[in-house]
């Protein structure tokens, strides 16, 4: 499901239709493409309580949320690609080269194949810290052509860089849980696990030490139009928690004087609701601030401590 968190039809309509699929086909799974609102992109005064009422229910109700914002989107045209003042089509031809990625395993044949199930059994340790920070390399916008040389390091250092990430988190302020490369192109398997393991090593203190082997590659041997090779990135990081930190920022300061509420209670809905709503992000953000600082050592030292004493007969 496409959908943005700000507005009233993609937040309400949207998590509301992903709770009666959930009904419905409790054993499928669920991925969202979910759109966070950001802090310079705004086109609605309620997109604060709108974008924690739906993170609410993204948190029961989904399997895989793939985070987007727009700030992110938009400075990728005005730093990257040098294009100022980029449409809504434009943005949304980014988010599909994402899309086009995450799915190309089980669109077309490769030699290491994944999908949505295989994605989430590697990416998620803990069922509620399944938000994932995307990107892609390399970049394009719509309707143009890539001159530049593209190579298999190129691309691995590529979906590292922060200025590939679509969404407005800076992944060297938390830790990656997991991540996976899905590569297109007639490429080397071993090419391919040799620079990501470069790069992992390289960025090591931005990885958990506590899950071990957290990289996973696919390789589709399709490649993208226009390009001959591509990398899409999908990273479960503890920095996602700063996008609801700002979300809940912004809730806290309008929740706190009541303002907007009555467009709510006027519905039928509780102010309660709106408690709960944010408790659970609270929660979320303790979660993944929890195994952020969470060490190796911490965890053996916490089993030596209840470890059984020896029974002396």
């Amino acid at each position: 499901m496409t959908h943005s968190l700000g507005g009233g039809t993609g937040s309400g309509m949207g998590t509301l239709l992903l709770s009666k699929i959930r009904e419905e086909f409790p054993d499928r799974m669920m991925a969202t493409y979910s759109v966070m609102p950001s802090p310079k992109v705004s086109d609605t005064v309620v997109e604060p309580y709108n974008a924690t009422l739906s993170l609410n229910q993204l948190v029961e109700n989904s399997d895989e949320t793939f985070c987007i914002d727009n700030e992110a989107l938009y400075d990728i045209y005005e730093r990257t690609l040098k294009i100022a003042d980029p449409s809504y089509a434009d943005l949304n031809y980014l988010i599909s080269t994402v899309m086009a990625g995450v799915t190309t395993c089980f669109r077309f044949p490769g030699q290491l194949n994944s999908d949505l199930r295989k994605l989430a059994v590697n990416m998620i340790p803990f069922p509620r810290l399944h938000f994932f920070m995307v990107g892609f390399a390399p970049l394009t916008g719509r309707n143009m052509k890539t001159f530049q040389h593209v190579t298999v390091p190129g691309l691995a250092q590529q979906i590292f860089d922060n200025k590939n990430i679509m969404a407005a988190g800076d992944f060297r302020n938390g830790r990656y849980l997991a991540c996976s490369a899905i590569f297109r192109g007639r490429l080397s398997t071993k090419e391919i696990e040799d620079q990501m393991l470069k790069v992992q090593t390289k960025n090591s203190e931005y990885f958990v030490d506590w899950i071990p082997n957290n990289v996973q590659t696919s390789v589709c041997s399709v490649p993208p139009r226009g390009l001959d090779m591509s990398a899409t990135f999908v990273g479960n990081s503890t920095a996602v928690q700063e996008i609801f930190k700002r979300v809940d920022d912004q809730f806290s300061a309008m929740f706190r004087r009541k303002a907007f509420l009555h467009w709510y209670t006027s519905e039928g809905m509780d102010e309660m609701e709106f408690t709960e709503a944010q408790s659970n992000l609270h929660d979320l953000v303790s979660e993944y601030q929890q195994y952020q600082d969470a060490d190796i050592d911490d965890e053996a030292e916490e089993y030596e401590e209840g470890e059984p004493e020896e029974y002396e007969g």
